[in-house]
């Protein structure tokens, strides 16, 4: 395993995304996933399993204290008195005392940032989450929040793949001593596609999918949380430690960016540009 640290804070580079991993389905994905060596997972409440994922973890048989464990919360719930609520109820639904990571799923409109940041320093400080980090923020926003705002977080979880460059993003948060966590880092299967990368897979003895992950724990301060339902491709998904791109399969696949990014709503702040 790869590990990344920021802040003092220490996880696994690669984690288990949970999106849509709900019921009895959901705990036997998540708990196989553990069972094969998976050491961070990655919820939140507007998942709607945290349940699940308590569940899961417990039937495990690991203990708790061996599984870095993150969760959000909404945008809808980031005023301070609300904060404090949420991350209660999230607890109580993973029947765990802390998580590890707390993040702003989406950053918020309503409520002042240094409102929001404020009450998760608190949580963070009340010992019911270990760390704190945002998700979604752009440059422009993960400036506020560090130099205005005095905030210290862990990471910034944005959707990143071969698909979808961030290098001023990535600059920014390297500088800020932070972790990428990229989410959706096979961009909806859309790396299958590209030739190249089934072509370095070829050499490799490996998948599109295996190939892609490997690119993105390759590069410094980058974490990956893919997901999937099917038991076999998260296990897949975990087979990536045993071979190494070269720089000019590195190259080769960076240069597939096109800027196609497969997350953009109506709430989404206006992201940077290259």
């Amino acid at each position: 395993m790869i590990y990344r640290t920021a802040k003092g804070i220490t996880m696994p580079a690669l984690g288990l995304g949970t999106f849509e991993l709900t019921g009895a389905e959901g705990v036997a994905s998540i708990r196989s996933a553990i069972e094969y060596g998976y050491r961070h997972i990655d919820t939140a409440i507007r998942y709607g399993n945290e349940a699940e994922v308590g569940q899961a973890i417990r039937e495990s048989g690991i203990p708790r204290d061996e599984i870095f464990v993150t969760t959000k919360i909404w945008f809808d719930s980031l005023a301070p008195e609300t904060v404090h609520k949420r991350i209660g109820e999230s607890l109580e639904r993973l029947q765990m005392d802390q998580v590890d990571l707390l993040l702003v799923h989406w950053p918020g409109t309503e409520v002042p940032m240094g409102e929001t940041l404020a009450a998760f320093a608190e949580v963070r400080a009340a010992g019911q989450t270990r760390s704190i980090g945002v998700s979604n923020f752009t440059t422009a926003l993960l400036d506020e929040a560090i130099n205005v705002h005095g905030t210290e977080p862990v990471t910034n979880q944005i959707e990143y793949h071969p698909l979808l460059a961030q290098p001023k993003l990535l600059s920014a948060l390297r500088n800020a001593g932070m972790i990428l966590t990229a989410y959706l880092p096979l961009a909806r299967g859309a790396v299958f596609k590209e030739e190249v990368i089934q072509e370095i897979g070829r050499r490799h003895g490996k998948s599109a999918a295996q190939v892609s992950l490997r690119w993105l724990l390759q590069q410094d301060g980058v974490a990956a949380i893919p997901r999937s339902s099917k038991i076999e491709n998260i296990r897949s998904n975990f087979d990536i430690f045993d071979f190494e791109l070269d720089e000019a399969e590195m190259a080769q696949i960076a240069g597939l960016d096109r800027q196609e990014r497969m997350v953009d709503f109506d709430w989404s702040p206006e992201w940077d540009t290259i």
